[in-house]
C-alpha cells in the first residue's frame, strides 16, 4: 500500500516537473510596439535567433518552445570552423591570415530610454581578440526593431573584413513569397512578387553613389503564400544605408528561409586597425498580421517618428522650374513663375539647375558644378532679388544644388583636380554631359569644402528655405587620391560615411531648411540618408499614369509626406502622353503636391482649376500626408483601375482616390472595397477636384456604413478614359 502511494506521489511530481518548461540558455526579448524579437545568449555559447513576430513575454516564449515554434539557429553566423554551404553574415581575415572566426557570447547588456529599449550582445572569438557587438533596438512608438553590429579589433595587427552584414532573420518554413523592387531612370520602383524557391535570391546595388534607381534595399516577406494588402502575416526589412548593398535570401530544399542584408562586400574589403571599430548600418525589420499594408503603415510611422527629418510636418505646395524652363533661368522669368504659383495658391518656388557659374556659365549639363555662385548674366543681382520677390508674393524660395559633383569644365576642378575621385594610372571616366565627376567625399577636406559652400549660401541668403540636393553621377572612377594605397577598397564605404557626415553637419547648422534628396530622380530613396532630409524626389518621370506604378511601389516603405509628386505639362516631357489636368492633379495629390510646369503655357481655365485643386488639397493635406495609407486596388492587378485611401487614427475621416488607367467598351469595373474604417460608423461622401460646371457623381452626399464599405464596397462611376475621382469620407455624427 505504501509503495502504491509513493508511486503516485512520484508520478505526480514528474508530471508537475514536465509541465514546467525549462529555458534553454539565457533568453532575451526585445519589444517594439506590438512586436517582439527573441534571442538566446548563453555565456560562452552561441547567439541564437529564436523568434520574430507578434509581441510575446517570457511566458509566451516558453509556450513557443513548448510548441516547437522557436528557430534556434545562429543569429549572426560567421565563416568559421564549422563550414557549411549556408550563407554567412561575417567573414574576417585575422592578422595572421586565418580566415576563420569562432564567436561565442561574452557579455549581455540591456538598457532603456523613454523611446526605445536596447539589447547589446558582445561576442568574442575563442582565440583572437576580435569582438562583435550585436545590437537590437526596439522602438516603443513604432512596430520596428533595428539591428546592427560593431566589429572591434583588439588583435596586435590589422584585420581585414570581407563580409559584414548588418543582420540576419529567419522566416518560417513553407510557402513564403517575397516582394521586391527594380527599375531604371524614369521607371523606378517596379514591383516584383515571387515565391521563394530553393536556392539563393540576391538583390544588390553597385552604382556607388546612389542606390535606389535600379533596385531597392527593402523587401517584404509574405508568410502565408501570395501577398495580400490587408491580410496575412508579413515581415518587412529595410537596410538603412545610402551606398552599395546586398540582400540575400537562402532557401533550402525543405523550404527553410534565412534573410541577410548589409553593405555589398564587392570591392569593399575593409581594414580595421588595432584598437579601431567598424559599425554596420542598421537593418530595420517589422511584422504585421495585416498584410503588406500593415507593414507599410508600421514603416511609415517609424519614419515619421525620426527616420525622416521633421517627419510629422505637413509639406508646402511648390512649383519647380525644371520642366518649365530647364537651364533657361533668368531673374525676370523666375519672378514671373513666382507670381504665377502664388496666384494659384502655391507656397514655395524652387529655382532648379542653371542658376550658377561665373567663369563657366551653367547653360547645359557640361560645366560649372562646384562653382556655386550666381551667374552674373542670368542673375545680375545674385540671389537677393529672388529672395525679395518671394517675400513680395508671399511665398518661400528654394534652389537646386549638387554638392557632391564637379565638372572637368569648372573653376573647382581647375583648382583642385585631386578632389575628384580618380583611379590611378587610368583615364578619367566622365558621367552626365561628358564632363561630370564625383568629388572625393572620403576626403575630410572635400567634406569641409562642400559644407562651406552650402553653409555660405544658406547664411548669406537666409530667405532660402528649401534645398533640392541632386545627385546625377554614378561612382565611375574607383580611386581616391586621399586614401592610402592599402585602403583603396574603402572607397565605396567611406564615400557614404563622408556623405552622411556632410548631410548631418548641414542639418545641424540649418535645422529649419527643408531638404529634398534627389538622385537623378528616385536614386536617393533610402533610409540611410533620409534622417537628414525632409522628402525625396520619387522619379524624374512626371507622367501621371506611370507615376501611379512608381508611387505605388515607393509607398511600401516610405510615407506620403516624404514623396514629392508634381503636376507636369499637358504633353508629358518623358512619355509624350497627354492626360487630363484633373487626372494629373489627382495622382500628385496622394503625396506632397507640387507642380513642374511653365504656368505661362497654361490656359486661364487650367489655372483656375489648379487654384481650386490646390485649395482643396490644403483642406485634406494633413490627412493625406500624415494619415494611415490603405492601398486598395493595385495597378499591377490588371483590373484597369487603381485605388488607395488615407484614414485618420480616429477612423472618423478618410480620403479616397480612384483612377481609371485603361478604357474599352463593356469594361468591367470592380466594386471599390475600402479598408481601415470603423465598421460601426457611418460615412458621408463629398467629391473634390471637380472642374467648373461639372456635377458631382451619384455618391455625393450619400451615407454608407463602414461595414458595407469594407465588406461589400461601393460603385464609383469612371466612365471616360483616364477618369479619376477624389472623395472625402466623414463620419456622420449622431444628433439628438
Amino acid at each position: 500500500m505504501l509503495m502504491k502511494i509513493l508511486n503516485k506521489i512520484i508520478t505526480a511530481v514528474c508530471l508537475m516537473a514536465a509541465s514546467v518548461p525549462v529555458l534553454s540558455g539565457k533568453d532575451y526579448i526585445v519589444n517594439a510596439g506590438s512586436i517582439s524579437l527573441a534571442v538566446a545568449a548563453p555565456e560562452g555559447g552561441k547567439l541564437d535567433f529564436l523568434y520574430f513576430g507578434p509581441s510575446v513575454d517570457a511566458d509566451g516564449l516558453i509556450q513557443l518552445r513548448q510548441a516547437g515554434a522557436v528557430i534556434g539557429k545562429e543569429a549572426y553566423p560567421e565563416f568559421g570552423v564549422n563550414i557549411t554551404s549556408a550563407i554567412k553574415a561575417l567573414q574576417v581575415c585575422h592578422h595572421d591570415g586565418n580566415m576563420t572566426t569562432d564567436l561565442t557570447v561574452d557579455t549581455v547588456t540591456e538598457s532603456e530610454t523613454d523611446t526605445y529599449s536596447l539589447l547589446r550582445i558582445r561576442l568574442k572569438d575563442k582565440f583572437y581578440k576580435f569582438y562583435v557587438d550585436v545590437f537590437y533596438k526596439g522602438w516603443k512608438n513604432s512596430d520596428v526593431i533595428e539591428t546592427w553590429t560593431v566589429l572591434e579589433n583588439r588583435e596586435k595587427k590589422a584585420v581585414t573584413v570581407n563580409r559584414f552584414d548588418s543582420g540576419c532573420i529567419y522566416l518560417r518554413s513553407g510557402d513564403v513569397w517575397v516582394s521586391h523592387f527594380s527599375g531604371n531612370w524614369a521607371a523606378e520602383t517596379s514591383l516584383t512578387e515571387e515565391p521563394l524557391e530553393p536556392g539563393i535570391l540576391v538583390v544588390k546595388n553597385m552604382e556607388g553613389a546612389r542606390n535606389a534607381q535600379h533596385s531597392h534595399a527593402e523587401m517584404m516577406f509574405s508568410l502565408d503564400g501570395k501577398p495580400e494588402e490587408n491580410h496575412g502575416r508579413t515581415i518587412g526589412a529595410a537596410l538603412c544605408w545610402s551606398g552599395n548593398y546586398e540582400l540575400r535570401v537562402d532557401t533550402s530544399g525543405e523550404r527553410d528561409h534565412v534573410f541577410m542584408a548589409g553593405i555589398c562586400p564587392d570591392a569593399s574589403q575593409y581594414v580595421i586597425d588595432p584598437g579601431k571599430t567598424f559599425e554596420t548600418p542598421a537593418l530595420a525589420i517589422s511584422y504585421s498580421g495585416e498584410g503588406l499594408g500593415g507593414v507599410s503603415r508600421n514603416f511609415h510611422r517609424w519614419a515619421r517618428n525620426g527616420k525622416i527629418h521633421n517627419g510629422w510636418a505637413v509639406r508646402d505646395i511648390l512649383l519647380n522650374s525644371w520642366e518649365g524652363v530647364y537651364f533657361n533661368v533668368n531673374e525676370q522669368g523666375m519672378e514671373q513663375m513666382m507670381s504665377d504659383i502664388a496666384s494659384m495658391g502655391g507656397e514655395l518656388f524652387v529655382m532648379d539647375d542653371g542658376w550658377f557659374g561665373e567663369k563657366y556659365p551653367r547653360n547645359n549639363d557640361t560645366s560649372s558644378l562646384g562653382d556655386w555662385k550666381a551667374d552674373p548674366v542670368k542673375l545680375p543681382g545674385g540671389l537677393k532679388p529672388l529672395e525679395d520677390a518671394a517675400r513680395k508674393y508671399g511665398i518661400k524660395f528654394g534652389i537646386w544644388v549638387e554638392p557632391e559633383s564637379t565638372n572637368s569644365v569648372s573653376e573647382l576642378f581647375e583648382e583642385h583636380p585631386d578632389w575628384a575621385l580618380q583611379a590611378r594610372n587610368r583615364d578619367l571616366v566622365y558621367g552626365r554631359g561628358g564632363t561630370q565627376l564625383l568629388l572625393d567625399l572620403c576626403n575630410p577636406e572635400v567634406q569641409d569644402y562642400a559644407f562651406e559652400v552650402m553653409d555660405t549660401l544658406l547664411t548669406r541668403y537666409p530667405g532660402i528655405s528649401y534645398i533640392k540636393w541632386d545627385a546625377n553621377a554614378s561612382l565611375l572612377n574607383y580611386g581616391s587620391a586621399w586614401l592610402p594605397d592599402d585602403r583603396q577598397s574603402h572607397i565605396y564605404i567611406d564615400y557614404h560615411r563622408g556623405l552622411e557626415k556632410l548631410a548631418k553637419r548641414i542639418r545641424e547648422a540649418h535645422p529649419d531648411v527643408v531638404m529634398q534628396a534627389c538622385g537623378g530622380g528616385g536614386g536617393r530613396v533610402n533610409y540611410g540618408i533620409m534622417p537628414e532630409f525632409d522628402e525625396f524626389w520619387v522619379s524624374d518621370n512626371t507622367d501621371a499614369l506611370q507615376r501611379l506604378f512608381i508611387q505605388w511601389g515607393t509607398s511600401y516603405f516610405y510615407p506620403s509626406n516624404a514623396m514629392a509628386q508634381h503636376v507636369s505639362a499637358d504633353r508629358n516631357h518623358q512619355t509624350g502622353r497627354v492626360l487630363p489636368l484633373k487626372f494629373r492633379f489627382d495622382v500628385a495629390m496622394t503625396g506632397r503636391l507640387g507642380m513642374e510646369i511653365q504656368p505661362m503655357d497654361m490656359s486661364d481655365k487650367d489655372k483656375q482649376f489648379a487654384a481650386k485643386a490646390i485649395a482643396q488639397y490644403k483642406e485634406i493635406r494633413p490627412l493625406v500626408q500624415t494619415g494611415n495609407l490603405y492601398r486598395l486596388i493595385s495597378p499591377y492587378d490588371g483590373k484597369g483601375v487603381v485605388s488607395l485611401s488615407y484614414v485618420d487614427d480616429s477612423k472618423d475621416n478618410a480620403i479616397l482616390f480612384a483612377y481609371k488607367i485603361s478604357h474599352y467598351v463593356y469594361q468591367p469595373i470592380p466594386r471599390f472595397r475600402l479598408a481601415g474604417l470603423d465598421p460601426g460608423k457611418t460615412y458621408r461622401f463629398h467629391e473634390l477636384t471637380l472642374p467648373d460646371g461639372t456635377e458631382p457623381c451619384s455618391l455625393e452626399g450619400k451615407t454608407v456604413s463602414g461595414r458595407i464599405l469594407m465588406d461589400t464596397g461601393v460603385e464609383i462611376p469612371l466612365e471616360t478614359e483616364y477618369a479619376s475621382r477624389v472623395f472625402v469620407l466623414s463620419e456622420v455624427k449622431e444628433t439628438l
